[in-house]
């Protein structure tokens, strides 16, 4: 957790990008990752000439030549601003500026460096260049926790919605996605709307806290830098971003393909991964010509939020996972395409979830309703009885405001310690209480249909054209009221005035002003 100095200090460089003319969050975001990256590069270098010095040889695969220490971090941070800002934008050593370096030499061609090829330095004054720089040196880079948590909070202020409809999951959200599939170290895991990688992170931190012997393993930790994860995202500063959240979160080669995940040119991704947790955008409608014909085969349609399903069962290997997000619309679409996905995931594949949540979680940028889907790839069947939960609160207010209701630490206890907690934040925050039910299902098939989860049989869904609505399924308890009388509404009881008294009460008072007004 970011401490409250650090976070003020983000705050106000956020607010100095802000009054320098930069006032898109993405923008912010991606010129602070360039400078975030620079500064690891130059801790690389210091690292390998550290330990080449101990073995007294000659520095392997360095990533600066002796000639070009004018363009490392722990040189131009020391320069004055416009020294400095002259380093970061214009040709220092072999026709090349620091941020130019970055993007074509930077990292001895990392996987990183890659997605900095298209990079654009945005940073418009010598003053602001230089506020940013000696923020960033005074974050402890060597802590994987605090600079994982710095780029969180960064993320956290990404307001607006892009282009293509895509829009920032909210970190306990995706949390509880994580915790309710529980990735294991065996698991190749992918998300097909990648954005700002927010899932993938989620599901490496999990893997940490729950296996950290794993951890100390050189065959796993390979397996977890280089094929663990995978994202696919078209826009390429999402890309940007997503891979240095990932980098920073101590994943050290990320595969994010550049690619549109529903055409063509992704085709050949089949019976891939074990593990599939995403948010995918919902923009409505594509022409059916750039789509993959193997989606279209599993759905027919034009709409994304039908289509991502159909490319996720496609994805999966057989008995891989999925937990993802889709609008309501999904679960009780009238069309013929919305009941084929429907009956695709129950009858051919088994479906075990339906989480409906609250409206306002999307909040500011989006009010619609949303619901997560967790389901099992079989080919065979397989859905039995399925379990459905209405979440009422989700930590923090339903408006535009978006205000935690709990601390912090109970936004942790709610992952760590959910069973302890889940009663006691019942009307705040229902996650724990989900977490807690969901992975009790023995229990669960007591409970009535008047309660907050309950299961559904598949026969009762297929009779219900697979509709996954829980209002439909759901029972309501209806409390009878007794009103008073019409006699007594107007007369009155013994005790109490009625319509007629009170009427003529309100006369005389009348009379009693107009008498004093004379």
């Amino acid at each position: 957790m970011i401490t409250g100095q650090l976070r003020n200090e983000i705050d106000k460089l956020w607010e100095t990008f802000w009054t320098g003319g930069i006032s898109n969050p993405l923008t912010v975001i991606e010129q602070i990752t360039y400078l975030m990256f620079l500064r690891r590069l130059d801790e690389q270098q210091t690292l390998k000439e550290k330990q080449a010095n101990k073995l007294g040889t000659e520095v392997k695969d360095p990533i600066y030549k002796p000639e070009q220490k004018e363009l490392r971090w722990s040189h131009f941070k020391n320069q004055d601003p416009d020294s400095m800002f002259k380093t970061l934008t214009q040709p220092v050593v072999d026709e090349m500026s620091a941020f130019d370096f970055m993007k074509k030499a930077g990292g001895n061609g990392s996987t990183f460096a890659q997605y900095m090829k298209e990079a654009t330095f945005m940073i418009p004054t010598p003053r602001l260049l230089d506020k940013t720089v000696q923020m960033i040196d005074q974050i402890d880079m060597q802590d994987r926790d605090t600079k994982g948590d710095l780029y969180e909070y960064l993320l956290s202020k990404l307001q607006t919605s892009g282009q293509n409809g895509q829009f920032r999951t909210p970190r306990h959200i995706i949390r509880m996605m994580v915790h309710m599939v529980k990735p294991n170290t065996d698991d190749q895991i992918c998300d097909p709307a990648a954005g700002t990688a927010g899932f993938l992170v989620a599901a490496g931190e999990y893997l940490r806290d729950h296996y950290p012997d794993a951890f100390h393993k050189k065959e796993f930790l390979n397996f977890y830098n280089e094929e663990m994860f995978t994202g696919i995202e078209f826009d390429a500063t999402m890309r940007r971003i997503g891979a240095m959240n990932m980098l920073l979160h101590g994943v050290e080669k990320p595969t994010l393909i550049p690619e549109d995940a529903l055409s063509e040119d992704n085709g050949d991704i089949e019976d891939q991964y074990s593990l599939i947790l995403a948010n995918p955008p919902f923009k409505g409608s594509l022409d059916y010509d750039i789509v993959d014909n193997k989606i279209l085969n599993i759905v027919k349609s034009k709409k994304t939020e039908l289509l991502f399903l159909g490319l996720m069962l496609r994805m999966l290997k057989p008995g891989g996972r999925c937990a993802v997000i889709v609008p309501n619309g999904v679960l009780f679409g009238s069309s013929k395409a919305h009941k084929q996905i429907r009956k695709e995931i129950i009858e051919n594949h088994q479906l075990q979830a339906v989480v409906s949540m609250p409206s306002g979680v999307f909040q500011p940028y989006a009010g619609v309703s949303t619901a997560v889907l967790l389901f099992t790839k079989t080919n065979s069947g397989g859905t039995d009885n399925v379990w459905f939960y209405e979440m009422k609160a989700d930590g923090k207010s339903l408006d535009d405001n978006r205000k935690d209701l709990i601390t912090p630490d109970q936004f942790e206890q709610v992952f760590t310690e959910s069973e302890k907690v889940a009663d006691d934040l019942q009307g705040k925050c229902d996650i724990a209480d989900v977490l807690k039910r969901y992975h009790k299902p023995e229990e669960e098939a007591k409970r009535e249909r008047t309660e907050k989860s309950f299961f559904v049989p598949k026969k009762e869904l297929q009779e219900n054209d697979y509709d996954l609505s829980i209002n439909r399924y759901k029972e309501i308890v209806y409390e009878e009221v007794e009103y008073d009388s019409p006699d007594e509404i107007i007369n009155g009881k013994e005790d109490e005035k009625g319509i007629r008294q009170l009427t003529e009460e309100r006369l005389n008072l009348l009379n009693e002003l107009e008498e004093l007004l004379k």
